[in-house]
């Protein structure tokens, strides 16, 4: 299998008329919450353990077992070891990650730096500590089954070779303003994940852009809990058109 080329971005021949039914619903359910939170006197509050609940439900996709009542156990010095301990760990990650973005950028835009030094923070004492943290790939990586070669994957992101200019041009496409905001946000989760940059932990780097994108867009007033059924949905089918 030769390794994919990804379309230029914008995309050209995507048919918007398709997932405008669901940017419907996504508009509705994002208006919703603004709503809530500016009715709220101090939305901290209530974030806070949403922004656990987040991290608990996006690790839980890479195999972590851990629950938001386990993470607070750690969090009072109740469980110290074991696997469970590094299930949490990897959750801690996540959540630290979205903090200090939401930090940076209320004076800066995403950039690949910024989604590198993500990817660094993630991956800090967890499984994938091994594969170069923070540093995108500069060898070939492939999808499949465990121990499967290039030519039995299911699916081979672009050389690196060419990497560098198809992450600048995804970095170009964040400036923009395309059809939608939300549609947007879908384009640049799948042409991320189409890129795999990294040896481990796209998918969670790919998950946690999302809401970061929807804020520097200023269309979410805070950048964790977003319905993911919507935007994943939106998501597979710009991927496999």
């Amino acid at each position: 299998m030769q390794p994919y080329t990804p379309d230029a971005l914008p995309l050209v021949n995507l048919d918007y008329r398709l997932l405008l039914p669901l940017v419907g619903q996504a508009n509705a359910a994002l208006a919703r919450y603004d709503g809530l939170l500016q009715g709220i006197p101090n939305p901290a509050v209530m974030l806070s353990p949403l922004t656990t609940q987040e991290a608990v439900l996006s690790s839980k996709i890479e195999g972590t077992q851990a629950t938001v009542d386990e993470v607070l156990e750690q969090e009072a010095g109740l469980l110290k070891e074991g696997e469970k301990y590094k299930d949490i760990q990897e959750i801690s990650n996540y959540r630290q990650a979205l903090y200090s973005a939401r930090e940076y950028l209320k004076d800066y835009p995403i950039r690949l730096g910024f989604v590198r030094e993500l990817h660094r923070v993630l991956m800090s004492s967890v499984r994938g500590q091994d594969k170069t943290p923070g540093e995108f790939r500069l060898d070939q990586n492939w999808i499949g089954k465990h121990g499967c070669t290039m030519e039995e994957a299911s699916f081979v992101p672009p050389n690196p070779v060419q990497l560098p200019d198809f992450l600048q041009a995804w970095e170009r496409y964040l400036d923009s303003n395309d059809v939608d905001f939300l549609l947007q946000t879908a384009v640049v989760h799948a042409q991320f994940e189409l890129l795999h940059p990294f040896k481990d932990g796209n998918g969670r780097i790919g998950r946690i852009l999302i809401p970061l994108f929807l804020y520097q867009k200023r269309a979410c007033p805070s950048p964790c809990f977003i319905c993911r059924s919507t935007w994943r949905t939106t998501a597979r089918r710009i991927t496999f058109t």
